[in-house]
């Protein structure tokens, strides 16, 4: 199979890159990015079937280029609220099946409008399989068939900034504490201030406790899309560092976020001072975690099931997309048009694919 990753130099696409040349069953794999000097030092570094290319987002013929004649495109290509759209668009043109980590709620309401010409296309477009959305999504889709009735899904993601050095996914949290983000909440979609309903919540050690704040993501968007009768989807996030998320959400108020060209700015700022900022609170342990709690009713009893992992955020991102990726390929995800991860990939098989990998999902009762 040949696969073609975009942003596959960079922090979360590398990893991918890593686990997807392991396979024999990769033929040609192709580092698609726009740091050529770093995709080129990987590509040497993995061997004779592995490549690189120069690609830029802002010129979509690149893409066309890296895509065409392969079987699947991954991207990591962030941040995707600016490249999503550019990418899933050029992964049409090219006739290729395409599968990504974007985790920003507006970038995954603005491809479901293709979802009807990715269908004549007779192609299979899944947005949004990485950490969170992603393992997420799956962990909500597994709970929700092991109930007899779904009526809520909450999720919580807690990160470090020392758990990852890219500007995308700096560029990201600061898009994710800006305005207002969509919820899910009894039967309807709303808009809420992002950095609000501060919460905090116990993730496995060495995580523990982390404040959490509704912010922008995928899954509000799309769970209630495809898990029948689910009434509520909320999804809180926040970094262990909660000096930083302070931070995100003053800079958000003060209207210095608030256009895209403003949040490239602050975004590069940030990245330059945080080696520094880091110093003030870091994590014995930089690592990052994923929890899902699922309510509802099982032979007419209240449930409240309590799915977690912990790992690093590259692996919990990077991973489920080479995962993604080569169950696209081997034809294992056959639903057509533009999706979520829920709507197809079966949680069992993909769950054992992470614990493959090393990354272990531990199931707990919640208490109600």
């Amino acid at each position: 199979m040949k696969i073609t990753v975009l942003g596959g130099a960079g922090d979360m696409g590398s990893r991918a890159v890593r686990d997807l040349a392991k396979s024999e069953e990769v033929t040609e794999l192709v580092i698609a990015d726009i740091n050529i000097a770093a995709a080129k030092k990987l590509a040497d570094a993995l061997g004779e079937k592995v490549k690189a290319v120069y690609i830029d987002a802002n010129r979509p013929e690149t893409l066309i280029s890296a895509m065409q004649g392969k079987d699947v495109v991954a991207s990591a290509m962030g941040p995707f609220y600016k490249f999503e759209k550019v990418a899933v668009e050029a992964a049409i043109a090219s006739n290729v099946h395409y599968v990504s980590i974007c985790d920003d709620y507006d970038a995954a309401e603005s491809i479901l409008t293709l979802d009807e010409k990715a269908k004549n296309a007779n192609l299979s477009i899944l947005t949004g399989l990485g950490w969170t959305p992603g393992i997420s999504n799956i962990l909500a889709r597994k709970g929700a068939d092991e109930l007899d009735e779904v009526e809520e899904i909450n999720i919580y993601w807690a990160g470090s900034a020392s758990d990852a050095t890219g500007l995308a996914v700096t560029l990201h949290t600061i898009h994710i504490f800006t305005g207002k983000v969509t919820s899910f909440i009894d039967g309807k979609k709303i808009e809420i201030p992002a950095g609000s309903g501060k919460e905090k919540v116990e993730f496995l050690e060495p995580l523990d406790f982390v404040d959490m704040y509704h912010l922008g993501h995928p899954e509000p968007v799309t769970l209630p899309l495809y898990l029948e009768g689910v009434k509520t989807v909320t999804l809180k996030g926040g970094l262990k560092e909660s000096y930083l998320n302070k931070l995100a959400i003053v800079i958000s108020r003060l209207g210095l976020t608030n256009t895209p060209s403003k949040k490239q700015f602050v975004g590069n700022v940030i990245k330059t001072v945080l080696p520094i900022l880091e110093k003030i609170q870091k994590p014995a342990v930089p690592l990052s975690g994923i929890r899902v709690d699922v309510k509802g009713y099982l032979n007419g009893k209240r449930q409240h099931l309590v799915y977690q992992a912990v790992d690093h955020m590259s692996n919990l991102t990077g991973v489920p997309l080479a995962i993604g990726a080569m169950m696209m390929a081997r034809g294992e995800i056959t639903r057509k048009g533009v999706f979520a991860p829920e709507a197809a990939v079966n949680p069992d098989r993909f769950i054992k694919e992470l614990a493959e990998r090393n990354i272990k999902v531990v199931q707990t009762k919640g208490v109600s």
